[in-house]
């Protein structure tokens, strides 16, 4: 079975996470996609495979040389984006000639060039699109697909010495808990590698410092034909405190190292009403000033109207680069291997966080690589084969590089 087989069989799993359920993991089909791979890891020849009730999945690829070698481990994730549907997902592999892809003609559902320029990049290439319904699944089973390939590959072929190696895919990592409940020690490595980066090439050990904000607001409502002087509109004070907030840093004005305050729901009444934000930034300084901006606000709010406004903050995962940055050889290591794969290293900053990011913090250095697809979470998702063929051979190199310079 190719690394592209495995992908195509895994994407029929519908494991979308959902942030409503409260449980772990978030949704049943994750827990049934977790146990279609034990069986498979089974018949691979893997040894210490454990799923725990909580979609937990590790397994063992035994070294297969007496030389002092590091433990490692690869991981990602089962779940898919609650951002749209992952059932019945119907890819096909086109081969790209350029132009226009029509992923649905009746609904008139068109991949095109015009809207993402770098489909230009894999012109004569065959890419797995969508029909146009779904998304496609590659974030994070294009990971899943090449890590299993290459412990296949590596089990197959002994004459690659390699040291002891771990796997590990997690639950609910789109709804930002994916390591929640992630057995650091049971794991048992030195460093690992998310395989869940984007377009070939990518290597990332930088990510955004991130908090989650929720700004209350209480109003007073009487009966409108005599409110002069007594309402307090709730939502128009939620309006006003948006309109506070720098425009410049809203996610569609920013990119490269640039943070941001992202609203991402809003809702409200007279008597009630609230914003939800999420904070981003690269720099922990300028990511604590975003955070005493809002506290600023909130104080200027309560000044104006007294006990009107609260704000509920809390932070959600920090920026890798602070562990993994004084561990560089893992970096280098990850470069030597693309490079011996034929591939470009991009290293930059992710705009987001991946499992990798907490799993540093917990002890276990852990940068991101490529898997493969493009336009995540939505119907325009697309995996160039090639791609995913080369982030297997990059996890196998790693092995091969890490045994030959122990």
């Amino acid at each position: 079975m190719t690394v592209t087989d495995r992908f195509l069989k895994y994407v029929t799993f519908d494991t979308q996470s959902s942030e409503t359920t409260g449980t772990t993991p978030s949704t049943p089909g994750q827990l049934v996609f977790a146990e279609a791979l034990v069986k498979e890891l089974k018949e691979i020849g893997l040894e210490d495979i454990t799923l725990d009730d909580k979609s937990y999945l590790m397994a063992t690829l035994p070294a297969n040389t007496a030389k002092a070698i590091p433990t490692i481990g690869f991981i990602a994730h089962l779940d898919t984006s609650p951002d749209m549907s992952g059932k019945d997902v119907q890819p096909r592999i086109v081969t790209y000639k350029g132009g226009d892809i029509v992923l649905c003609a009746e609904e008139n559902i068109v991949l095109s060039p015009l809207m993402f320029p770098e489909l230009n990049d894999y012109k004569e290439q065959d890419i797995i699109v969508t029909n146009g319904k779904t998304l496609l699944g590659a974030d994070d089973k294009g990971g899943v697909a090449a890590i299993i390939s290459a412990m296949k590959y590596l089990k197959d072929h002994p004459e690659i010495e390699h040291g002891k190696i771990r796997i590990g895919f997690t639950p609910d990592e789109e709804i930002g808990a994916g390591a929640d409940h992630f057995d650091v020690e049971k794991f048992g490595c030195e460093w690992a590698y998310t395989i869940d980066g984007g377009q070939i090439g990518e290597l990332e050990y930088e990510n955004f410092n991130a908090a989650g904000a929720k700004v209350l607001f209480k109003g007073l409502n009487v009966h409108p034909g005599y409110a002069k002087d007594k309402m307090l509109n709730a939502s128009l004070l939620a309006v006003e405190f948006a309109s506070w907030l720098p425009a410049a840093q809203r996610p569609e004005h920013t990119d490269g190292y640039d943070g941001f305050f992202h609203l991402t729901a809003m809702g409200g009444t007279v008597e009630e009403a609230s914003l939800s934000y999420i904070i981003r930034d690269h720099v922990r300084t300028a990511f604590e000033q975003k955070k005493e901006l809002l506290q600023e606000l909130v104080k200027r709010m309560n000044e104006m109207h007294p006990g009107s406004t609260t704000l509920e903050l809390r932070d959600q995962y920090y920026n890798m680069r602070e562990v993994v940055e004084p561990k560089k050889y893992i970096i280098d290591l990850a470069f030597d291997a693309m490079t011996a794969a034929g591939v470009t290293p991009l290293v930059k900053p992710i705009r987001g966080g991946t499992d990798g990011a907490r799993l540093s913090f917990m002890g276990l250095p852990c940068p991101n690589l490529f898997a493969g697809g493009l336009n995540f979470h939505g119907r325009y998702e697309f995996l160039p084969v090639k791609s995913l063929e080369k982030s297997m051979e990059t996890i196998i190199k790693i092995a091969e590089l890490l045994a030959q310079k122990s």
